[in-house]
């Protein structure tokens, strides 16, 4: 494959600072040449993470990068937006490391913690010394967030947690968890760190997809923790939905990043592969099939854009969250699809890439808010009316 060059049909580039195109350009060099020519094995041998690539993501500035202080590269969002497009290039798993751990950890503890916790954990989860996950979604609360189990009972000058937490993204690498649990109905924050008697969490194995990614369920039995874990700031769902509306709008860039290296390789290879005398690219269909997933990714960039300007302002809804998370994991995975059929027989081998993105979107278009869930969030905003 020639260097991945990226999509950029309406010239956006020329409307970017020079900070925001140095962060995608070096975040887009790091992929290609550090972490696509790995990938592939840990997706391949026992699906896993390459976690000695850490070090090197967070010398880049990729935990908290939309964060300020504390080690936090302090990134607008537009730039922001383009790191989390060109980590999802290279696999939704390497994203979605950076994302729960800048959106899901440390922007809870950032925006909620005490001082003290600030302190103690953003310096360490800057740095990529510590790992940390995000225990909300449980075995029978989805997207229902409302109707978690977990509870925190008080005791004493502490808390007792008791629960079960699954689908929790990089849960057995975490140094420590933000857990969120129920005292009585109220919603609260803990962080539970791993070496607490009664914690503890499993891999979830025999997944199809995001196979470079370390998917776990959490165990907390009698789990003690003091009072100042708790994160002292929030307290009712807006603190877990917050995090969400974070690391949905990391998704809705990175969805692009996945969608460009689909078409880029789609793209190459027809213009390759000769089918019935002439190029694959000459075909009709074939050209209709490029110009819409172009077409599709270049409006997913609009959309992205804006959402990140308004969210640089401090205007952002988390409706509009919701539109751009809907719409750019979903045009992604109709490109990843068209990109397969295009490769033909070839495009199920993992000498490609676009049949590891299909199935990774899949899970994405699943997590952080299904696709149906975000349209009835909308259908909500723009009607006045919770769907029956």
């Amino acid at each position: 494959m020639p260097e991945f060059q990226g999509l950029d049909f309406l010239r956006l580039d020329s409307i970017l600072s020079d900070e925001e195109r140095l962060a995608r350009d070096t975040v887009r060099d790091w992929v290609s040449n550090e972490f696509l020519p790995v990938i592939q094995e840990h997706v391949r041998r026992d699906g896993s993470f390459p976690m000695d690539l850490v070090p090197a993501i967070a010398e880049l500035g990729l935990f908290g990068a939309n964060l300020s202080g504390y080690g936090c590269a302090g990134m607008n969002n537009i730039a922001y937006g383009l790191v989390m497009q060109e980590l999802e290039r290279g696999d939704s798993g390497l994203r979605s490391f950076a994302s729960v751990q800048g959106s899901l950890v440390m922007y809870p503890i950032h925006s909620y913690g005490s001082d003290e916790q600030k302190e103690r954990w953003l310096p360490e989860l800057a740095a990529g010394r510590a790992i940390g996950c995000f225990g909300l979604t449980e075995p029978d609360a989805g997207s229902h967030v409302g109707a978690m189990r977990t509870t925190a009972v008080r005791r004493g000058s502490g808390w007792v947690l008791n629960g079960t937490k699954r689908w929790i993204t990089n849960g057995t690498l975490s140094d420590v968890a933000v857990v969120w649990a129920k005292d009585g109905d109220t919603v609260r924050g803990f962080l539970v760190e791993k070496d607490r008697q009664g914690f503890e969490s499993r891999d979830i194995k025999g997944k199809f997809s995001l196979r470079g990614s370390v998917t776990s369920e959490l165990f907390l039995t009698d789990v003690e923790v003091p009072e100042e874990n708790r994160l002292p700031k929030v307290e009712g769902l807006r603190g877990p939905l917050s995090c969400l509306t974070q690391a949905r709008y990391g998704i809705a860039w990175g969805a692009i990043g996945a969608a460009m290296a689909c078409y880029e390789e789609a793209l190459h290879y027809s213009q390759e592969r000769d089918v019935q005398g002439g190029k694959l690219a000459a075909k009709q269909i074939t050209q209709e099939k490029l110009v819409f997933m172009l077409t599709e990714i270049t409006k997913s960039q609009l959309l992205a854009y804006r959402v990140a300007q308004i969210k640089d302002q401090g205007e952002l809804d988390h409706t509009m969250v919701s539109l751009i998370k809907r719409n750019n994991v979903d045009t992604a995975l109709q490109i990843a699809r068209i990109a397969r059929d295009l490769l033909g027989a070839n495009g199920i081998v993992d000498d490609y890439q676009a049949m590891r993105h299909m199935v990774n979107l899949e899970t994405v278009r699943t997590y952080e808010g299904t696709h149906d869930v975000h349209t009835l969030i909308l259908g909500e905003a723009i009607t006045g009316h919770r769907a029956l």
